[in-house]
């Protein structure tokens, strides 16, 4: 119910109603009722679902990817996911009495997450100095804006890539090449000496023969291959 909510809050707006929802969901409106007795009830699980989905995000580039690599990738990550969302997240602003408990949790939990994947960049001098946790919450917001409103996705990952490269640290000049970005946007990127697992962001060991590898495992390439199918 609550992927359900979540797409069709992001295809028609929040005035659509609990019926519908169950409509899309396959279920019965008592089934949406007994589990969410108001919209704003279930306008709040769905924002913190979003945000806890966001903290396993953080979780896995943290234990998988090395300190810069993993903000980075993370912040990536932020972007893609909340493209398209900003019917929900504007009920944020909209509505004075947010947040709630459920979602100061998850927020909170968010918050913690970024502190330390940006403590750890900042201590191997992946990122300048003078970022805040605030200003990466804030690009990353401005980032979801320009991938929603550029109809060329590869255009618009190159303009999300130009945004997070200036959070780089000036004597940083390594191009990585994120996770998802289609052909069309790594045509203009210098090949790097560090490869990158597509999915997670995770280094590669670099073969002396053979194609370059482009995911780490078996689980990243099925779940590249899962995305795609489902795009």
């Amino acid at each position: 119910m609550l992927r359900t909510a979540a797409r069709v809050f992001a295809e028609e707006g929040l005035e659509v109603s609990l019926g519908r929802i169950a409509q899309r969901a396959g279920v019965g409106a008592g089934t949406v009722y007994r589990h969410f007795p108001s919209k704003e009830i279930l306008v709040e699980a769905v924002l913190a679902d979003h945000v806890e989905s966001l903290v396993a995000a953080a979780d896995r580039f943290a234990a998988r990817a090395a300190p810069g690599d993993a903000l980075f990738g993370f912040l990536l990550e932020v972007i893609e996911k909340s493209a398209g969302r900003q019917h929900i997240c504007d009920a944020l602003t909209a509505e004075q009495g947010w947040p709630h408990a459920t979602l100061t949790a998850a927020t909170r939990h968010f918050d913690e997450a970024l502190d330390r994947l940006l403590h750890n960049a900042k201590q191997t001098g992946a990122i300048r100095a003078d970022v805040q946790a605030d200003d990466l919450a804030a690009l990353a917001a401005g980032g979801a804006a320009l991938r929603s409103a550029h109809r060329n996705q590869a255009r618009g990952i190159r303009l999300v890539r130009l945004l997070l490269d200036g959070l780089r640290t000036p004597n940083v000049t390594k191009d990585v090449v994120f996770r998802d970005m289609p052909a069309v946007a790594r045509h203009d990127t210098a090949v790097d000496s560090v490869q990158h697992c597509r999915e997670c962001g995770a280094r590669l060991r670099t073969r002396a023969t053979g194609r370059p590898p482009r995911y780490c495992g078996a689980t990243c390439r099925q779940r590249a291959r899962r995305r795609r199918t489902a795009t």
